[in-house]
């Protein structure tokens, strides 16, 4: 019987790896789930004297573009020669063929994912400043990135970027929503009625927050999760950092709700996240209020999604009964921003 975990078929792998790099496999390969769910899956895999990261898209129907494995490793294929922490790449598979889906292999970086205070508190607060602090300056490091010299000119359209995010999040608000959400309209038309003109365009993260990092020794090692990285705005990667920790400090002690890392002692505070980012980019973060007011409706909208599914008995597991609470909380906090 097959001990491989669901979604992984680790001869098939160690097959078509042997292949195009015969160094990289020296025996059979054996594999772990890392992280699974609707996201992208990640698996832990090793023959003994290596140690692989693959990933691959969720099990069942998937949009292509929603997790395309090629653009993740595009992305950090490219950023190996810059000071972004990234794991190196080892090859692409796009033959569905091969384990059912498409799929990438990386070398493995060691380092904690930290999503939660509760794992920051035992390093007391000055560590957990320091390593917010570092979160700051990568994301430094990699809106300063000349996205052409690294061969990612075509990896977006930077001009229009944000009209574009209002009118996609705008799709997925009406796409997954059935009541009333008070104030929701009247953010809406804070967005559509103050969209900034385009601003230099870099290479944006997506969804750039403490636990889409891995951390040892203080340092940032690895980003990681780049499947909606693309060009754009950077301030957005900024917002949406800070509407994440927003989202803890609204819901402090929920466990469902992505990550409450910043109420750790020591986190650095929304102003001085922004302070950081404005002294080490020489950006000029006058819009942060807009972008902000973006953020929150994103993560409105997310929310409001999940909810939606829960309520039509479309969720697995548990969790997810005060999802719909937490909306209307960030649709103030959004229109807050906005002022």
């Amino acid at each position: 019987m097959s001990t491989d975990p669901q979604g992984l078929d680790t001869r098939a792998v160690a097959d078509w790896l042997a292949g195009v790099s015969p160094d990289a496999v020296s025996g059979t390969f054996e594999a772990s789930l890392i992280t699974g769910g609707k996201s992208n899956l990640t698996y832990l895999v090793t023959d003994g004297d290596h140690e692989y990261v693959v990933r691959r898209p969720p099990l069942g129907h998937v949009l292509a573009t929603a997790h395309d494995m090629s653009r993740e490793y595009r992305v950090m294929a490219a950023l190996a020669t810059t000071p972004v922490p990234v794991p190196a790449m080892v090859a692409l598979c796009d033959d569905v063929e091969v384990i059912g889906a498409p799929f990438y292999v990386m070398e493995r970086v060691a380092g904690t994912p930290y999503s939660r205070a509760s794992q920051l508190e035992p390093l007391g607060p000055e560590r957990t400043r320091l390593i917010s602090e570092r979160l700051v300056d990568t994301l430094v490091e990699l809106h300063a990135v000349d996205y052409r010299a690294v061969g990612l000119g075509e990896f977006g359209r930077p001009d229009g970027y944000i009209g574009r995010q209002v009118s996609r999040w705008k799709k997925q608000l009406a796409a997954s929503t059935s009541r009333e959400l008070p104030g929701m309209d009247q953010l809406v038309a804070h967005l559509d009625a103050g969209v900034p003109d385009s601003g230099e365009g870099t290479i944006v993260h997506g969804d750039y927050r403490l636990d889409n990092a891995l951390v040892q020794d203080d340092r940032i090692t690895a980003v990681l999760d780049w499947e909606m990285s693309t060009l754009g705005d950077p301030l957005s990667d900024v917002a949406l950092m800070l509407a994440y920790q927003g989202l803890a400090e609204l819901n402090p002690g929920s466990g469902a709700l992505v990550t409450d890392a910043a109420n750790a002692p020591g986190y650095l505070d929304r102003d001085a996240v922004i302070e950081r980012y404005s002294a080490g980019s020489g950006r000029d973060v006058s819009d942060m209020g807009y972008h902000l007011s973006l953020a929150y409706f994103k993560l409105a909208v997310i929310l409001e999604g999940i909810h939606y599914r829960h309520a039509h008995g479309q969720t697995v597991g548990t969790g997810f009964d005060g999802i719909g609470d937490a909306i209307a909380p960030l649709i103030e906090a959004g229109i807050a921003a906005s002022r």
